[in-house]
């Protein structure tokens, strides 16, 4: 008797609730990684992704039926949405947002549109490689370092930087004692180098003319961790290239910052230092 009266007390019915839903997610995902384990028609990349993705729905279909049960004890939830007209508008509202969200996510995933790792660039002015694909957004690190997240409604176009090409995208971090001009200099001829040694990476179209060659950006990024400015260099190359050119034009910008003795942002630091400690000494 003692212990049916606890069975149907509230908290040890929510615990209860809560471990089958966490239960049930389990056995969800380890039977689709058991799919995948014993299959073989999808590429590794292909099948991290749609795990990713999966983990995300399992959680927020979770949160949703814990929730919406919770509430169900404290609230007629029926009742409380059909009977006002304000909250239900405003809930239609949010919903639309949400599932249009929700139906474009899972179109750009299963027309394979995008991958864990793919380097992309949404709507023209944010680009970087995707880090996360949720059921709602995707979250993408840019070059910068900063971590952009974009919901999946407010793309309105997305170009895949995996399909056929790469951007090289490389940069050097100069103190900003160094003189701009002459580091302007320096960058405009890595730039000219790489599109003599390397044109064979580059992707080109139909003409044979490079869809983007090494280019010289200019100052992408001032005070980087309070160092020094960022100079950066990119071009588009082939994807099987990627790697390779991305070496070698980090091999340029190496060996022209020696030659022409730029200031990098830690020597200047170093320096700085030395020099400071020097005049404290005497």
């Amino acid at each position: 008797m003692f212990n049916l009266e606890l069975l149907n007390k509230l908290p040890v019915k929510i615990l209860i609730v809560a471990l089958l839903i966490v239960i049930t997610a389990y056995f969800i995902r380890k039977s689709v990684q058991l799919f995948f384990d014993k299959t073989s028609f999808l590429d590794e990349n292909r099948e991290e992704t749609l795990m990713h993705f999966t983990d995300q729905v399992l959680k927020v279909l979770g949160l949703v039926f814990f929730f919406i049960y919770v509430l169900s004890h404290f609230f007629n939830l029926t009742r409380l949405v059909t009977g006002s007209v304000v909250v239900a508008g405003a809930l239609a509202l949010i919903f639309q947002h949400i599932i249009r969200d929700y139906i474009m996510g899972l179109a750009y995933l299963f027309e394979r549109q995008i991958n864990l790792g793919d380097y992309v660039i949404i709507n023209g002015n944010k680009q970087g490689k995707i880090e996360e694909i949720s059921v709602r957004h995707l979250k993408i690190r840019q070059y910068d370092g900063y971590l952009y997240t974009v919901s999946y409604g407010s793309i309105i176009e997305l170009q895949n930087g995996n399909r056929g090409m790469r951007r090289v995208n490389e940069s050097l971090i100069l103190n900003y004692r160094q003189n701009p001009d002459e580091a302007f200099k320096v960058m405009e001829e890595v730039a000219r180098t790489c599109n003599e040694k390397y044109s064979d990476y580059l992707l080109k179209d139909l003409d044979g003319n490079p869809v983007e060659a090494f280019k010289f950006n200019q100052i992408t990024e001032l005070n980087v961790d309070y160092k020094g400015h960022r100079y950066s260099l990119s071009g588009i190359v082939k994807e099987a290239y990627f790697v390779d050119a991305s070496k070698r034009v980090r091999y340029e910008l190496a060996l022209a910052a020696y030659v022409n003795q730029l200031s990098m942002a830690e020597n200047g630091e170093m320096e700085l230092d030395k020099r400071t400690d020097s005049q404290a000494s005497h």
